[in-house]
């Protein structure tokens, strides 16, 4: 096992105090957004065996069987498939989805094809591989998630009593599920830009004046008021509220997967995704919108954001998703309870989240021990067989092979 040295990213969004206070540290001033833990190309974190910190990334390239072991390397080839974060969100997100493999194979291959370079800011796939993703709330945690069903959404449009909406509500009503929501979005996403931007002023000031009277979509109102004061006048705003305002408690987790419209708002989270940076933004950005790609990758269908709470069996606490790139877990470990055995034939990232986790190694005639506190995370590599102790919270990040 290894303990793993990880990169902080300085993301606009970021929160300037969660990240330094889960670690100990004093804040710098400066957004810190996500912190990294494993070996994506783009900030891999770092390890040292004995002759200097080296890249996780380089690592696993030198020998990936040993380090992620063979039904790792069978299932998704000779990489790490998942990308574990701490991220702090202390302003709004991009409202996003993120396409499926199929998708993203074909788009990436296009791109290429078309000579369109990796790092352009009009590029949509950076990767060929498709991004499902986790996030389990730390500490109370606001998000979007999904698509309303259209006769609420209609309902929610109708109260802001904006003339400029009213189309929308029509729509809403009157069409079938699927095309309510597509040509409603099209709609938003296409329109001229100083008359959306007008709409979404008084859209914004309605629901800053609903959200103080209460009500059952308190909440979401002020959520969207928010978004119009991060991002004045951007359609972004008008297309989060075809969408659920979910507020996670903290343990509570969403799981994001191919196609589904979504944001995070603000707080503390563990993410856990599969190794991609393939993003296709709907608004809240002043990054790249491809409305054309977006509509072909977007999912219309309305349905329960679905929060996940996580099921306990022998102490392990775990969060089931429907893909076998990733598996999210966690241990609660009370003062005094007997150490707790560890193993997996796949690779595994463990971080501490609270207090004092100590992680103890016992491999041939060599035994080791390492003492993860908050925000501090380790690299455990396939088939390596630990005991856990200690009085804290720990998360493993693994793969279903």
């Amino acid at each position: 096992m290894d303990r793993l040295a990880n990169t902080v990213r300085p993301y606009a969004w970021g929160s300037t105090t969660a990240i330094p206070e889960l670690l100990g540290t004093a804040p710098t001033g400066e957004p810190q957004a996500e912190l990294w833990m494993g070996a994506h190309p783009g900030a891999p974190s770092r390890i040292d065996r004995g002759a200097g910190p080296v890249s996780l990334a380089e690592v696993i390239d030198a020998a990936p069987e040993t380090e992620l072991g063979p039904d790792t390397v069978r299932a998704f080839g000779p990489r790490l498939p998942f990308l574990l974060k701490v991220l702090a969100a202390g302003a709004p997100l991009s409202l996003q989805v993120h396409p499926d493999l199929a998708q993203a194979k074909e788009g990436f291959a296009d791109e290429e094809r078309r000579g369109v370079p990796i790092d352009a800011g009009h590029r949509n796939y950076k990767d060929a591989n498709h991004k499902p993703e986790l996030i389990c709330a730390l500490t109370p945690f606001d998000g979007l998630c999904g698509f309303r069903h259209p006769a609420r959404t209609a309902d929610l449009l109708e109260a802001l009593d904006v003339d400029d909406l009213k189309p929308y509500v029509d729509i809403l009503r009157a069409s079938p599920e699927e095309d309510a929501l597509r040509e409603v979005l099209t709609a938003v996403l296409s329109a001229e830009h100083h008359e959306i931007a007008r709409t979404v002023e008084r859209a914004a000031l309605a629901a800053e004046q609903l959200a103080t009277k209460g009500g059952e979509h308190a909440d979401a109102y002020a959520a969207y008021a928010g978004l119009a004061h991060h991002f004045p006048g951007d359609p972004g705003v008008l297309a989060a509220m075809l969408l659920h305002h979910v507020r996670l408690q903290p343990g509570e987790a969403l799981f994001l997967g191919a196609g589904i419209p979504h944001a995070y708002l603000s707080g503390l989270g563990v993410e856990l995704m599969a190794n991609s940076d393939n993003v296709l933004r709907c608004g809240l950005t002043p990054k790249h919108v491809d409305v054309p790609e977006l509509l072909r990758v977007v999912r219309f269908e309305a349905g329960d954001p679905g929060v996940l709470r996580p099921e306990a069996v022998d102490g392990e606490e775990t969060y089931e998703t429907p893909i076998d790139e990733f598996r999210l877990s966690r241990f609660v470990l009370a003062p005094g309870a007997a150490p707790r055995p560890l193993h997996s034939r796949t690779p595994q990232v463990l971080l501490c989240t609270a207090g004092t986790v100590r992680l103890h190694s016992a491999a041939g005639d060599t035994a080791a021990e390492l003492t993860l506190a908050p925000g501090e995370s380790a690299f455990v590599p396939a088939d390596e067989r630990l005991t856990l102790s200690g009085e804290g919270t720990l998360f493993r990040a693994t793969v279903v092979a």
